[in-house]
């Protein structure tokens, strides 16, 4: 057993928390728990698992400063935003619980020839296993957990080592809630743990949010036991500039989704494609944006500080224009200052490689053809925009779009009923909305003759 699980103030370099990782008998105990628990969890009715999934989003309204005041000193994330996040957990576990039993009920299907009465049923799969991230300690527990728990699995969540303190939050809400035990269990495993319980015959399922190389590793892990999996990865989202005839508001839209925590989102718009002479306006928009910023918030960590400075300075050195900021602050804090580049090259790592923090980078384009391909050009599909004041063109351009997530006139569209994930190297499976009770389920034919 080790300290592997340590939470960092990344505004001062001070250690807030640390954690073994669990034992391998800690394991066993959560894995035949969960296995334990889906039983008579999954015989429940809908109708009282909702009730307790609508208990877990009251306590998220409830704790919603607390849980963002953690936050923050475990990942930098300002007060505001975490309390955001703690709101958006709420509606999350809001909409499960009302539209859940809905979503999950039996549909009938017309069996002409065959004759008989036939239904396909919606019926958890037991236990899953869950691999969450930092950057939205809340929201990617949240997205994972609620439909499951509506549809009666049960669920193991190994959180990102660096918000140990977050992830014993969630935990403890939830059994305040009224979640039994066992059907969601914290388990502070290290990776070796993670693959024996990936391979376990009592996990039916798995879902990760991270890397494009921790996705591949899981998801290999999960192929070589027939187990099915979610993954939600990278991503270098386009915001395609047509034309605007509000330079202000759309450079504000930019702006502030791309800087949206910290600029560490994975659907953030990592790559704005302006076509023609709006470029220069929309450049210097994002400069005075990012000149005005006076006392940013801290990435995650120093490392991921370091890692963003080295893929600015990497795309200056191959013939980058760095407009505003770009400079690390003292060790061992985790500040970085807002950043705006353009004439980013293919020869830099920043043409191809995801940017997690806020950096602004632009490009240049003659034609909405030329955008297209640029943003179609990234081996990631996530998600992406369009604007213009030609609804209809813009919507055009969007059609096309390699990705899962296609927005007009919007940076993106978020809400507890919309779909998210992607396509590509950023993944596969749909979480939130009608599409998140579709993952980890039983879809049973129910079939009864005349």
């Amino acid at each position: 057993m080790s300290i592997a699980y340590r939470a960092i103030d990344p505004a001062t370099g001070d250690v807030v928390s640390e954690h073994d990782t669990a034992t391998d008998a800690e394991v066993e105990a959560a894995l035949a728990g969960a296995h334990a628990a889906a039983a008579s969890w999954g015989a429940l009715s809908i109708e009282e698992r909702a009730a307790v999934a609508a208990e877990v989003a009251r306590l998220f309204g409830e704790r919603k400063d607390e849980l963002a005041t953690l936050a923050q000193r475990e990942m930098g994330k300002p007060h505001s935003e975490g309390v955001e996040e703690a709101e958006f957990c709420e509606a999350i576990f809001r909409y499960f619980a009302t539209e859940g039993p809905g979503l999950a009920a039996d549909q009938p299907i017309p069996t002409g020839d065959a004759g008989g009465k036939a239904v396909v049923q919606r019926r958890p799969l037991g236990a899953l296993l869950g691999i969450m991230p930092w950057n939205f300690p809340y929201y990617q527990v949240a997205r994972f957990v609620a439909p499951n728990l509506v549809l009666g699995n049960t669920m193991i969540v190994k959180h990102a080592e660096s918000v140990p303190g977050c992830a014993l939050a969630i935990q403890q809400l939830l059994a305040d809630a009224g979640v039994p035990e066992g059907v969601y269990t914290n388990l502070f495993a290290d990776h070796d743990q993670i693959e024996t319980i990936i391979a376990d015959a009592r996990i039916q399922g798995v879902s990760l949010t991270g890397s494009e190389r921790a996705g591949a590793a899981v998801a290999a892990l999960a192929g070589k036991n027939l187990k099915k999996c979610v993954l939600e990865l990278g991503g270098s989202d386009p915001m395609i500039i047509l034309d605007t005839d509000d330079v202000d508001a759309v450079v504000t839209a930019a702006w502030d989704f791309r800087t949206y925590n910290t600029g560490q989102a994975c659907n953030a718009n990592k790559r704005i494609i302006v076509v023609g002479d709006l470029f220069d306006d929309v450049v210097a928009g994002l400069t005075a944006k990012a000149q005005a910023v006076t006392d940013p918030s801290p990435l995650s960590s120093r490392k991921a500080a370091e890692a963003l400075h080295e893929q600015v300075q990497d795309a200056v050195a191959n013939g980058a224009t760095l407009h505003a900021g770009g400079e690390l602050g003292p060790a061992p804090t985790a500040h970085y200052t807002p950043a705006v580049l353009s004439g980013i090259t293919p020869a830099a790592r920043a043409f191809s490689e995801e940017l997690f923090g806020p950096v602004a980078a632009v490009y240049r384009v003659e034609s909405a053809e030329e955008a297209l391909e640029l943003a179609n050009s990234s081996a990631y599909g996530l998600g992406g925009s369009v604007f213009s004041t030609d609804v209809d063109r813009a919507r055009a351009l969007a059609e096309r779009l390699e990705c899962g997530m296609a927005n007009v006139n919007s940076t993106a569209g978020e809400g507890a009923e919309l779909p998210f994930g992607g396509v590509k190297r950023s993944g596969f499976g749909r979480e939130l909305g009608p599409l998140g009770m579709e993952e980890f389920v039983n879809k049973r034919l129910m079939y009864i003759a005349d």
